[in-house]
């Protein structure tokens, strides 16, 4: 059995609430994208008990579609990739260097998953990514071109080349950080196919590694039409559609467990902590 049939896509679409015709093209391709992202949580819980979860089809269905929880980036674009190739896309993963506060672009290890996108009869393919832990994530697809601002749900992005001095062009996606009136780089990546095979690699690297952000605290973001809300640790932070941040300290255990409940919509594991000590 193929991938591709082991996605449930009527179950999927309950999931993130969409309806309407299925087809492979623009239009549905930004439907899907912004209606999971707005309905699925991205969460590490997994990898913050040190277990480097499954990116098999049947396993992220479980997870992703069937329960209250959701996924870190690997987990949402291989249950995406899935999605789309079911509906007639042909996609392709790449590998990212996330470059938020970095110095250098080369200072940081490819460990992002992002997807390039093909509608059948559309010369023009498309950056495509529900999985980016972050407030600069693309709400929708964006073409693949340079210098071109986009706009969409509140947020600004844009695409732009950096030198390098590999023989691929390097691509960089920036956001628009309204509070600072700039662009910040989000991430680098080149068009080079990755595999299953790098991706169960990278994604053991990020679930297991002590010194993987990941494992080292929770951190669970969750998207609407009016707010983007962070937990990162301790710190819980709300961004409003107007880019109003409010931040709080989150007290305790049990504070925590009924943010993840009520405003994540994710049930935390049995016997797990979030905040240690």
């Amino acid at each position: 059995m193929s991938d591709t049939q082991r996605f449930d896509l009527d179950a999927y679409l309950r999931r993130i609430g969409r309806e309407g015709e299925r087809r492979a093209d623009l239009a549905t391709l930004r439907e899907l994208h912004l209606a999971h992202l707005r309905a699925i949580p991205f969460e590490n819980l997994d990898a913050l008990r040190r277990i480097a979860p499954s990116l098999d089809p049947a396993d992220l269905m479980a997870k992703l579609v069937h329960s209250r929880r959701g996924g870190y980036c690997y987990e949402h674009n291989t249950l995406f990739a899935g999605v789309l190739q079911a509906l007639g896309f042909r996609v392709t993963r790449l590998a990212a260097r996330v470059v938020v506060g970095a110095d250098r672009i080369e200072s940081r290890p490819r460990t992002h998953m992002a997807l390039l996108v093909e509608a059948p009869g559309d010369p023009q393919p498309y950056l495509a990514d529900v999985g980016f832990g972050a407030i600069g994530a693309l709400p929708a697809p964006v073409p693949l071109t340079a210098g071109v601002e986009f706009r969409d749900a509140e947020r600004r992005h844009r695409l732009a080349h950096a030198p390098h001095d590999g023989p691929l062009p390097l691509w960089l996606l920036q956001a628009h950080d309204r509070a600072k009136g700039d662009w910040a780089d989000q991430y680098a990546f080149t068009l080079e196919p990755f595999e299953k095979p790098d991706f169960d690699v990278i994604n053991w690297h990020i679930g297991t590694n002590p010194r993987s952000p990941f494992t080292q605290r929770v951190y669970v973001q969750s998207l609407s039409a009016e707010r983007h809300l962070l937990l990162n640790g301790r710190l819980l932070a709300e961004t409003r559609a107007d880019g109003t941040v409010l931040e709080r300290e989150v007290t305790g255990e049990a504070q925590a467990r009924r943010l993840l409940d009520e405003e994540f919509g994710i049930d935390v594991p049995e016997g797990m902590t979030l905040l240690p000590g």
